[in-house]
């Protein structure tokens, strides 16, 4: 019986001038699409400059534009940088628009940095997640921005990742239809 695909939220979290998450996204999305069990919905964040900075006590229709892609995935993707050790107050705000969209769904990551691979981003956004009733995956793609972005089409880490993503969001999504989740 064939599945449908999994509808898959990518969010690049960074918005900064000068960034090079577009181009971190870019290399990613070349090597996800090629996947016909993934359907990627890409969220830029610099295309969403009417979010509101303070978390409005009602939805704004900006942030209702957002949740409405959070809720229709199945799993995200994040592609994060690391600044100062953590990741992007607009990744933060962007997360915190959105509650119920993310629990009991996968969570995977890929990150940037000089260094660390972005790796203490990661590290922070797994509590954040943790709290709102995400599963995190273990395995991520992470990337030193000292050295080129690997070339190779079929990149081992990206494939590991996402046969994880996959197999947790294919569950995931099951168990939601058949038992709703409650928090």
């Amino acid at each position: 019986m064939a599945q449908d695909p999994l509808k898959v939220a990518v969010i690049i979290g960074s918005v900064r001038e000068g960034r090079v998450g577009d181009t971190v996204a870019h290399w990613f999305l070349e090597r996800a699409g090629k996947r016909d069990d993934l359907e990627l919905d890409v969220l830029d964040l610099v295309d969403h400059p009417d979010l509101p900075v303070r978390h409005p006590a009602s939805p704004t229709p900006a942030t209702l534009r957002l949740t409405r892609h959070f809720d229709r995935a199945d799993a995200f993707v994040i592609v994060t940088p690391e600044y100062n050790r953590s990741f992007p107050a607009a990744l933060k705000q962007a997360i915190d628009l959105g509650y119920d969209e993310w629990h009991a769904k996968p969570v995977a990551f890929v990150s940037y940095g000089y260094g660390s691979h972005g790796l203490y981003a990661v590290e922070q956004l797994r509590t954040v997640f943790t709290e709102l009733r995400a599963m995190s995956l273990r395995d991520g793609v992470g990337l030193n921005l000292v050295d080129e972005l690997p070339q190779d089409p079929e990149n081992r880490a990206v494939t590991t990742m996402l046969d994880q993503l996959v197999w947790w969001g294919l569950a995931l999504r099951e168990a939601r239809a058949v038992r709703p989740y409650t928090s």
